[in-house]
């Protein structure tokens, strides 16, 4: 699932395609749940106007519209917003990707899962957005109308404080785990980066959030900015699905130290990474480095 550093390296890479460039055309598949605004609505209410501003709240995507309209872009699980002249086998179907020659490059081609095209004023690249299981999510939000999706989100994960989560946690019997992933206390943390903030910290994900210290707090907070900013500059962490806007591969993946690990060792001490569930979620972590 794409977290913060995901939806942030999206932004950064699908922005000079989108703000400032009037819209021309919208496409879209049939209504279905991946349009939180139904298709006609959309088209109405987007071609002819320019997106003035592109940015992030949690793993949301705000598009400012000219008029003061909204859009509000959603990756979900397997989202992947992009544009359409990258390559990239990743955008392939998993049958068609496992033919492939390692150094092909293949165009893409919209499928039905290429539930978003949008075309601009002037040509160019078009930026099209693709779900195969539409947890996704595609909402226009007319001026002046609140946003309940943004409203509950809680404060932006890259600016996390041991304070923040100290005052969150209190009287919390929930596993700390679980409290990094409430998207009303942080937004924009996934299990990626829970577990590997929470390696960094030297915390176990199972431990009650009323339990953990202040200063565990502030380690999990510097350790959580750390990873964040870490897998942004790398772009992000390409496990499945995710691709960047331009087609590239992220490459934090590569840097994990417990997530998605289980019986590899540890980087430190070589013990076997575990894994549990810990609130229906998968968790990792090393029962040696993160002893409470």
């Amino acid at each position: 699932m794409p977290e913060l550093p995901e939806v942030e390296v999206t932004r950064r890479r699908i922005a000079p395609l989108l703000e400032g460039r009037v819209i021309a055309s919208v496409t879209t598949t049939a209504p279905s749940y991946f349009f939180l605004t139904p298709p006609a609505t959309l088209r109405r209410a987007l071609v002819g106007h320019r997106i003035e501003k592109l940015e992030r709240r949690g793993k949301y995507l705000v598009g400012a519209i000219d008029d003061g309209s909204r859009l509000l872009l959603h990756l979900g699980m397997t989202g992947q917003l992009f544009s359409s002249a990258v390559t990239s086998p990743r955008l392939l179907r998993a049958s068609a990707r496992a033919i492939l020659a390692p150094e092909a490059q293949p165009s893409f081609t919209p499928d039905e899962h290429t539930h978003l095209r949008i075309a601009f004023a002037g040509g160019g690249p078009e930026v099209w957005m693709r779900d195969a299981r539409k947890f996704g999510k595609v909402e226009w939000l007319a001026p002046g109308r609140a946003s309940a999706r943004l409203d509950r989100l809680g404060d932006d994960a890259l600016s996390v404080s041991g304070a923040l989560l100290f005052a969150a946690s209190r009287k919390r019997s929930l596993a700390i785990k679980s409290l990094l992933l409430d998207q009303a206390v942080l937004a924009g943390v996934g299990n990626i980066y829970a577990d590997e903030a929470l390696f960094g910290a030297g915390v176990r994900p199972t431990r009650a959030a009323g339990r953990v210290t202040r200063a565990e707090c502030d380690r999990i907070a510097a350790a959580l900015r750390r990873v964040l900013v870490r897998s942004i500059e790398t772009g992000g962490s390409s496990i499945s699905d995710y691709v960047a806007p331009d087609g590239a591969d992220g490459a934090y993946q590569d840097e994990r130290r417990v997530y998605a690990r289980t019986g590899e060792p540890c980087h430190v001490c070589a013990t076997p990474v575990k894994r549990i569930v810990v609130g229906q979620r998968s968790s990792h972590f090393c029962a040696r480095c993160q002893a409470r």
